[in-house]
């Protein structure tokens, strides 16, 4: 699971952050709203984790704007305030649940194991496009039910574009998501990547699935 930790206190973020990543997660910090709400959008995490004082944004308006936008990642609200009408008011505004500071991690911890538990509930096990499918539970993809050899970095990439169909996602959401940034942003690694998943996924079938959308990026999308 992905989490991006929306804290403008440094100390307290590389806690959250550091944390999670020790139980397993893993986890981006950011400390201004505006950029909050860029990451958020983008459809790269599965859980906010987001204070509610941010310099450029409130949290609250990052949350009411994504709310707005039709965005339901869950978000786990950390607030200072522990008044009840407070509470109340951030819960109307879109979050999911909240953690009062100061706070244990283990209580965090907990809040945020029982959040990532919902969306891989709902989220279904195979996604499909035309006669694409990809099974989440087995790794396997399949075209007309004939079984596609995908290397891992190939799988997560086809994952993530079949996910947002049909949808086109640029070459940076793509590289956020599928490296992490780990390696230098010049290269054509993504190009490479999308051109052996065309001839994979596509070779042999009139109905093309994966297209370029030329200067803006990549789509997964029945013909």
């Amino acid at each position: 699971m992905k989490i991006l930790v929306i804290e403008d206190d440094r100390t307290v973020g590389d806690y959250v952050k550091r944390g999670l990543e020790e139980h397993g997660y893993h986890a981006d910090l950011v400390n201004d709203g505006m950029e909050a709400l860029r990451l958020a959008s983008g459809g790269l995490y599965d859980l906010l984790v987001l204070d509610l004082r941010l310099p450029g944004m409130s949290g609250l308006e990052v949350l009411r704007t994504l709310r707005d936008r039709g965005n339901t990642v869950p978000v786990l609200v950390l607030t200072a305030q522990d008044a009840l009408d407070f509470k109340v008011t951030v819960l109307r505004a879109g979050a999911d649940d909240y953690v009062t500071k100061p706070f244990a991690f283990e209580e965090l911890l907990a809040r945020v194991e029982a959040l990532g538990r919902r969306p891989q509930q709902l989220r279904s096990a195979v996604v499909t496009v035309a006669d694409l499918e990809l099974d989440t539970a087995t790794r396997e993809v399949r075209r007309g039910g004939q079984l596609i050899d995908l290397t891992p970095k190939e799988y997560s990439v086809l994952e993530y574009l079949m996910r947002h169909s049909p949808r086109v996602m640029s070459r940076t959401l793509i590289t956020e998501y599928a490296w992490d940034y780990h390696f230098d942003p010049g290269t054509n690694i993504v190009d490479v990547v999308i051109n052996r998943i065309r001839k994979k996924v596509d070779s042999g079938h009139d109905g093309k699935l994966v297209h370029t959308v030329r200067g803006v990026g990549y789509v997964v999308k029945a013909p």
